[in-house]
């Protein structure tokens, strides 16, 4: 069953010996779930969700789009030319490119329903220069055929990876450890009532896939600590909630270690953000869904056509560099991505073991681009977006 909603078998390990246990973790949820029936209470009834006021309708912006200024220099739209962007969120990117040129279409992907629904009002707003997309990553071609949308005829892309403020700011969505909500972590939200969610995944799997799951998508160093707590917790009670989570992650610290940690800011940060992180990465299945959208802007974009990607955290950083200078990443599973130790060959395409062409890109600047000083004061979130720009041959 899950395999239909996109937790594929093949999956990124950052150790090779994580690879095995990553594999177990996924056959694990997928022969466990529709047997007991899980779910653990993933989203909100609709009782609850009728008491909630939404913050997209209370005037405030749903999400602060980062590097606004560098994509439009590096995007460089021109009157009259089609721009995919794959990550719509809140729309800042797409009303930036909008203001930008007259008669530009932006092709507007999310797997996220609420960002749909918001780029459906942007529609409205510009005459239909918005043509709004609901799908992953992985179904961008189909949706791109079903619009009679040629390969190879896209002047431009946008990925923005990663989590948006809107998810991050609605409680019930449950990818914050700061507000209390049902432990959710699903992009798709509601789409696939089915699909595991992060409660799922923490109450089902057993502690060495739960170690794995938190070394390879949160490089955390004590993942094996964590993980024996999380086993012990739920013995007790499920673990359904976000803070109840957070709660168990920092018990199996010293209370003097629960905000030792810095983020990019020198800001204390929760000793539970690592393994936040690997469960959402995880649940969707993040790292594989990149790649293939990576290949998938391959396919679209017309010979110098421009790609822009911006994200968030060194797994996805490094996926897209080794994309972007042409290395093998057809076997994800077994790919390495964790830092390059010296002297480390790498390996690159060729025509004898792929369908795949070599020098597909060519950077339109070799270093990766980070946020001004003046955008990080006025949006810390954006602290830790990198952006990567390329030409496409």
């Amino acid at each position: 069953m899950i395999m239909a909603f996109g937790l594929s078998v093949c999956t990124i390990s950052v150790w090779s010996k994580t690879h095995s246990a990553l594999l177990k973790a996924r056959g694990m949820l997928r022969f466990s779930l529709p047997s007991s029936v899980v779910n653990f209470s993933c989203g909100s009834s609709l009782d609850e969700k009728s008491k909630k006021v939404s913050p997209f309708t209370s005037g405030k912006p749903p999400h602060m789009p980062v590097m606004v200024k560098e994509v439009l220099h590096y995007i460089d739209i021109q009157p009259g030319q089609v721009v995919l962007d794959m990550t719509f969120g809140g729309g800042g990117h797409t009303k930036a490119i909008l203001n930008m040129a007259h008669d530009v279409t932006v092709l507007a992907l999310d797997r996220d329903p609420t960002a749909i629904s918001l780029a459906q009002q942007l529609a409205k707003e510009h005459c239909d220069r918005v043509k709004p997309l609901l799908g992953r990553f992985s179904e961008l071609e189909a949706l791109l055929s079903n619009m009679n949308v040629k390969p190879g005829s896209i002047d431009a892309v946008l990925l923005d990876a990663g989590c948006s403020s809107m998810q991050l700011d609605e409680a019930d969505r449950g990818f914050s450890l700061s507000k209390d909500g049902p432990l959710d972590m699903r992009m798709d939200g509601e789409r696939y009532p089915d699909m595991p969610c992060a409660a799922d995944v923490v109450n089902t799997l057993d502690q060495q896939a739960l170690a794995s799951i938190l070394v390879a998508y949160g490089e955390e160093r004590h993942a094996r600590k964590i993980a024996s707590a999380i086993v012990e917790a739920r013995r007790i009670n499920p673990i359904t909630r976000t803070q109840q989570l957070a709660s168990v992650v920092a018990g199996s610290f010293p209370p003097g270690v629960v905000y030792a940690r810095k983020d990019r800011l020198q800001r204390p940060a929760h000793v539970a953000t690592k393994t936040f992180q690997a469960l959402r990465i995880f649940v969707n299945d993040e790292l594989n869904e990149l790649h293939t959208g990576l290949c998938a802007t391959r396919t679209a974009l017309k010979p110098g056509g421009r790609l822009c990607v911006i994200t968030f955290h060194s797994l996805e950083d490094r996926l897209v560099k080794r994309f972007l200078n042409g290395e093998d990443l057809s076997n994800l599973d077994q790919y390495h991505f964790s830092p390059r130790t010296k002297g480390t060959k790498k390996k690159k395409l060729s025509d004898e073991n792929t369908d795949c062409k070599n020098l597909h890109w060519v950077h339109l600047r070799r270093k990766v681009i980070t946020p001004e000083k003046d955008e990080v004061k006025n949006n810390p979130r954006g602290r830790s977006g990198k952006l990567r720009v390329a030409l496409r041959c």
